[in-house]
């Protein structure tokens, strides 16, 4: 019998508003400055999820997210989060699954959201991206986590944005002549993880990721908490294969690290600084780049100097990035975040279909500052978030703002 059903959801209302009009695609015209409609995006969102224990060790479930403005495009903003100007109201199927369970062993299978250190679903936009994909998990190590994964399709790589920093989830979906919302993740790719923490305080984890035809990744990490102290350090190294899609030619590798010190102060602050560096490539490629979009030149990393909001520089060949970030309670009132990254890169032609960043070693350059306030009232989560940003290939190297604001009513 059917048992243990749980319906759960939210409904979000997100803005974004930028002096730069460059971001927006309408270049060369006059900048309106914060809250002018040409360089602002709104949008609503509706999901709603069901799941339920269909027998004893088997269970289901499933969630759609409807989108909307509202009525607010071309009159307070003159964008949108996710879908196009043209394709304002839109729903996507964001998972069907089923899963079961004997002794310590999991499986999973159908559409779902995945986290894994190259291959995640990203939640910086209204709708997190998901995958068609199979998951065995078993925990018969004593502290000891295997991962076993098949992925066939995501809706992740998309060929044009919603808003900076990255690649809309519905954007291309809505337009193409199939309807479907997913499309095939690199002829199918394969992951295998292990994690660990027999020292308590220690956790380490490894990954191998194998995408025919396209690349072999790798990802070693180590976390460690202690007294407050924090450490962690990161190493990725990819192969790309040769292929038209990416634009590469066979045997180019690269790899990265990232190394990250910080303490926590319990219930005052927590304080992080972290380094990452990425090697050269003869051919522009970086390490590191959720695979699921790879090819875009904003693509979020789980390296620990990822900006906060301008993704995709922290992973560029021969790049070396810093990043610091605060958080504090403030006496419990709220949230308070301070991040700041830099990422500075010599000049060269990127690739991966991305932008000629030239020679004088300025246009491979990034630095990102926010701060960010967050506060629930009971079921009511709200972020407000203010970015400065200056950039080589951004807005003629010169410095804009960002606000955002962003309400989240969980049910």
């Amino acid at each position: 019998a059917i048992s243990n059903v749980k319906v759960a959801g939210n409904a979000k209302l997100y803005y974004n508003t930028t002096t730069n009009a460059n971001e927006n695609g309408i270049a060369g015209k006059t900048d309106e400055g914060l809250f002018g409609a040409r360089n602002s995006a709104g949008q609503a969102a509706f999901h709603l999820g069901l799941s339920a224990d269909l027998t004893k060790g088997i269970s289901a479930g499933g969630s759609f997210t409807a989108l909307s403005t509202l009525g607010l495009q071309g009159q307070l903003v003159g964008n949108v989060w996710e879908g196009t100007n043209e394709l304002t109201d839109s729903y996507i199927v964001n998972t069907a699954w089923l899963t079961g369970t004997y002794g310590k062993t999991t499986g999973k299978i159908g559409r779902m959201k995945l986290d894994t250190p190259l291959v995640f679903s990203q939640n910086w936009s209204i709708v997190s991206n998901t995958f068609e994909a199979a998951v065995l998990i078993n925990q018969n190590i004593p502290d000891t986590t295997l991962v076993g994964a098949y992925v066939g399709a995501s809706n992740g790589a998309g060929l044009g944005k919603a808003i900076t920093p990255g690649i809309g989830i519905a954007n291309q979906i809505q337009a193409r002549s199939t309807g479907s919302t997913f499309s095939q993740f690199y002829n199918g790719a394969y992951a295998i993880g292990a994690i660990n923490n027999s020292f308590k305080p220690l956790t380490v984890q490894g990954w191998y990721y194998n995408a025919p035809q396209y690349v072999q990744d790798w990802w070693l990490q180590a976390d460690m908490k202690m007294m407050g102290v924090i450490l962690g350090a990161q190493y990725t190294g990819i192969n790309y294969s040769s292929g038209t899609e990416l634009g590469t030619a066979g045997g180019t590798s690269n790899n990265g690290y990232a190394v990250k010190l910080g303490y926590n102060l319990k219930g005052i602050a927590t304080v992080t600084g972290a380094i990452s560096q990425i090697g050269k490539s003869n051919n522009g490629l970086g390490a590191g780049q959720n695979l699921a979009e790879l090819g875009s030149t904003k693509n979020q990393s789980k390296l620990y100097t990822e900006a906060w909001w301008n993704y995709g520089y922290v992973t560029r060949a021969n790049t070396t990035a810093e990043n610091i970030t605060i958080t504090s309670p403030v006496n419990g009132l709220f949230d308070l975040g301070l991040h700041w990254t830099h990422a500075s890169q010599p000049g060269y032609t990127q690739g991966n279909g991305g932008v000629t960043l030239g020679t004088n070693n300025n246009n491979g350059n990034m630095n990102e500052f926010t701060v960010t306030g967050k506060k629930a009232f009971g079921p009511l989560d709200t972020t407000l978030a203010y970015v400065y940003v200056q950039a080589g290939d951004q807005n003629n190297n010169v410095g804009y703002s960002t606000l955002q604001a962003r309400l989240t009513y969980n049910f």
